[in-house]
């Protein structure tokens, strides 16, 4: 069965920094586009960064700069490192891939790991 497990997270101060994994377990055919969307308390969803097999990345506008996103194709693990950090990226932080298993292909989420940017 496939699965996301993610690690990281906690409690920063403001201008901290934060690292962020989430690794893929499981038997996959192929893993394409892996990324982290971020969730804060009363606000939807939204996509912070993404990541193609061949390195390509999408970052948003509000965290450009300051975040980075990796991924290591041969530990199937995606990274996400957090700079400069602001009370306004207290959320959390969601991994997800698409993932081909077999003939089937869709996204596999992680559990979510909270971010609280604080004094």
């Amino acid at each position: 069965q496939v699965q996301l497990v993610e690690s990281g997270g906690g409690l920063v101060q403001p201008g901290g920094s934060l690292s962020i994994s989430c690794a893929v377990s499981g038997r996959t055919s192929s893993i394409n586009t892996m990324g982290w969307y971020r969730q804060a308390p009363g606000k939807q969803r939204e996509l912070v960064a993404n990541i193609t097999t061949g390195g390509s990345t999408i970052i948003a506008d509000s965290v450009k700069g300051r975040f980075t996103i990796a991924r290591d194709n041969a530990k199937n693990t995606v990274y996400l490192q957090m700079n400069s950090l602001k009370p306004e990226d207290t959320a959390v932080y969601y991994c997800y891939a698409d993932i081909r298993v077999l003939f089937k292909r869709r996204d596999y989420w992680g559990q979510g790991t909270l971010v609280t940017v604080s004094d």
